[in-house]
């Protein structure tokens, strides 16, 4: 039976709790009953305490912020904010890191660029919002290799790999750690190398691979020590640690980690790693059989971790709650914890552990008698086991890792091509573009209409077939997931080649392409992550659709979007071509409606005024039309929005009073 562990982190790695410097045996195995009420008394003390300073020098430098001119110094000063409401406020921590997106871009800073990708991307880890993480992680790794700065390369690469883990990618975890050991073994960096040890150590605990992983851990202690790493030796105990614990020396683990969290609290480290090593402590004793023990434990940290919004924990420790609550042979109360997590999980689209906490509800459920429900979930961790079975193949990963050993001391140069002329990579560029996007659009529509049907014709089957209904289901969230990442795929495509062209109209097309499939993306992240996937949400999505415009043209604080409507679900084959005609509305807007920056705002609605007709309407309070002023762009906006009203059968009204207002009436049940 596999533990939940908090998995290290390395973003959380912030010190700051001005935590106990008693001796080492204030957490010693005899006093296991008061640990954990001893623990929490600590942590609540300490978080009083440094929660005052904080406050007042978040204050202090919020203030400095708003009077500072030189965008240089705002940047440092936002850098510094964003560190500290890292540690208590995530929410208002990427209040600051958007900032320092925004002024970084603004002001063309490449080195400060990359490091607030990186910074909001964590936070995004932190709240479990793994896919937006993975997207500024990226955005972060092409800023470092922009100026040649490797450990930057490296620190991406780590949390990028810490990503692959969460979503059950442990091939692709290991390889990017190895990626950023070669680096930090490059530049000579003993704690970064000390840090990629232990990574290298969790990838192979994961595979299995128990003794190798102790052997990389011990081979890291040794390390940090002889270079008094202190801060990387808390880690590595931690891997040994889980090393110890998966090969069944439950007192040897147990050790390790008290010795990792009594060196933390001498460290000042944050109350999220506290919490995380209490869980691996807990862990141990769970293995031990104290499970008494364990439960409070569990639940002294779960409480914590609610406190402070620790998303990245909460399921973890309530997964083990619900364990031990097991073990313990409370069935009811260890089915809600259970329950909790596989929700948490399942929402989050985290995979580690799912196919063992499915066993558990399904264990649970048949203690219980209730022999459907634990049928059920039985089923539900086979077909997960089979979906992840050829990510955990122990000889591809053998392979990566002997292919490193052998080839890390090999250091060549290969010779960089010769560079392409600014007009070639433009023209191969938007070849490139309009292929993925003539194959991604078809792949789309053919696959979505394919799937739609079968559907269709499962549902006249009889019981008998619901297994493959739901095997259906699988695939078309798969298909809207692939389909979103081919998308973004092509935007990070475009970002990339417009961040290289100096002409203004032509970069304007590359924003404005960009933003149509930005919005088409929307709407297939909207339909893999919901629970209906034939149709969207539109106020919602027109939501997401407004920020991530205004966050192009960053005009946050100048224009206001507002969506004066009510929650109305259309199906995709409307979706797509409405929320292309918004976004081509919303684009216009902001780049004509309110020169000089303007303040101004844009009100959309969207309607459904019979059963078979859609009024759409985009407002603004801008500049209108001048009379006898030829229109700015290239009118291929327009000739879009008219193309996509034929489509739905539509009909467009244009006035130039106080602004600009556009209002649509397309009739659905004519829809192309």
């Amino acid at each position: 039976m596999k533990t939940n562990k908090l998995k290290p982190f390395v973003l959380s790695r912030i010190t700051v709790l001005c935590c106990t410097k008693n001796p080492v045996h204030f957490f010693a195995i005899k006093s296991n009953r008061n640990c954990s009420k001893k623990f929490l008394l600590i942590i609540l003390l300490l978080c009083f305490q440094f929660t005052f300073s904080q406050n007042q020098k978040i204050d202090s430098l919020a203030n400095l912020l708003q009077n500072e001119k030189d965008y240089r110094i705002k940047l440092k000063l936002l850098s510094e904010l964003v560190t500290l409401q890292s540690q208590t406020d995530f929410e208002k921590a990427i209040v600051y890191s958007r900032q320092g997106i925004t002024l970084s871009e603004n002001t063309k800073d490449a080195e400060w660029q990359p490091t607030f990708y990186e910074m909001h991307g964590r936070i995004h880890a932190n709240l479990l919002e793994l896919d937006s993480a993975s997207f500024y992680f990226n955005k972060a790794l092409v800023g470092y290799k922009s100026i040649d700065n490797k450990k930057g390369q490296a620190t991406t690469l780590f949390k990028i790999g810490w990503i692959n883990k969460r979503k059950g990618d442990i091939e692709q975890a290991l390889k990017v750690d190895l990626e950023a050991l070669k680096l930090m073994e490059a530049i000579d960096d003993i704690t970064g190398i000390a840090g990629a040890y232990s990574r290298i150590s969790e990838d192979l605990n994961n595979q299995g691979r128990h003794n190798e992983a102790l052997e990389y851990a011990l081979k890291t202690i040794k390390l940090c020590k002889q270079n008094h790493l202190d801060t990387e030796l808390v880690y590595a105990y931690t891997s040994a640690g889980d090393s110890y614990l998966a090969l069944g020396n439950f007192q040897e683990s147990y050790n390790y980690f008290n010795e990792a969290i009594n060196l933390a609290k001498t460290l000042n480290f944050s109350v999220y790693d506290l919490l995380n090593f209490s869980n691996n402590r807990a862990n141990s004793l769970k293995r031990m059989g104290k499970y008494q023990e364990a439960k409070k434990e569990y639940e002294t940290t779960l409480t914590k971790a609610k406190e402070v919004n620790y998303e990245n924990a909460i399921y973890v420790i309530t997964a083990n709650l619900g364990e031990v609550t097991m073990l313990l042979g409370n069935y009811e109360e260890a089915l809600n914890y259970q329950l909790q997590t596989v929700e948490l999980q399942e929402t989050n689209g985290d995979v580690s552990n799912l196919t063992e906490n499915y066993g558990h509800v399904s264990t649970i459920y048949e203690k219980l008698g209730n022999y459907a429900k634990a049928l059920e979930y039985q089923k539900k961790a086979r077909v997960m086991r089979d979906s992840t079975a050829a990510i955990e193949s122990d000889k591809v990963m053998s392979n990566l890792l002997t292919k490193y050993e052998t080839v890390k001391k090999e250091e060549t140069i290969k010779t960089q091509e010769a560079k392409i002329s600014q007009q070639q990579k433009t023209q191969i560029l938007y070849i490139t573009i309009a292929g993925l996007l003539t194959l991604s659009l078809i792949g789309m529509f053919s696959s979505i209409k394919n799937i739609r049907k079968k559907r269709e014709k499962l549902l006249a089957l009889n019981i008998e077939l619901e297994k493959k209904n739901k095997q259906n289901e699988l695939l078309l969230k798969e298909i809207h997931h692939r389909v979103k990442n081919n998308l973004e795929l092509v935007k990070s495509l475009i970002a990339l080649q417009s961040a290289q062209l100096e002409d203004s109209a032509t970069k304007d097309a590359m924003i404005a392409s960009q933003n149509r499939v930005q919005s088409m993306g929307i709407i297939h992240q909207k339909l893999y992550q919901g629970t209906n996937l034939g149709s969207i949400e539109m106020k919602d999505y027109f939501l997401n659709l407004s920020e991530g415009i205004l966050d192009t043209f960053n005009t946050e604080d100048k224009v206001k979007i507002e969506c004066a409507m009510d929650n109305l679900e259309l199906d995709v084959d409307t979706a797509v071509p409405i929320g292309l005609i918004v976004n081509e509305l919303l684009t216009n807007a902001l780049k004509y409606a309110f020169p000089d920056n303007k303040k101004g705002n844009i009100k959309i609605s969207l309607l459904q005024d019979k059963p078979d007709i859609l009024t759409l309407k985009v407002v603004d309070n801008g500049i209108g039309k001048v009379h006898g002023i030829t229109p700015k762009g290239t009118g291929f906006g327009s000739q879009l929005i008219k193309l996509l009203t034929q489509q739905l059968n539509g009909e467009m009204q244009e006035e130039n009073t106080n602004g600009t207002s556009v209002l649509f009436h397309f009739k659905l049940h004519n829809a192309a």
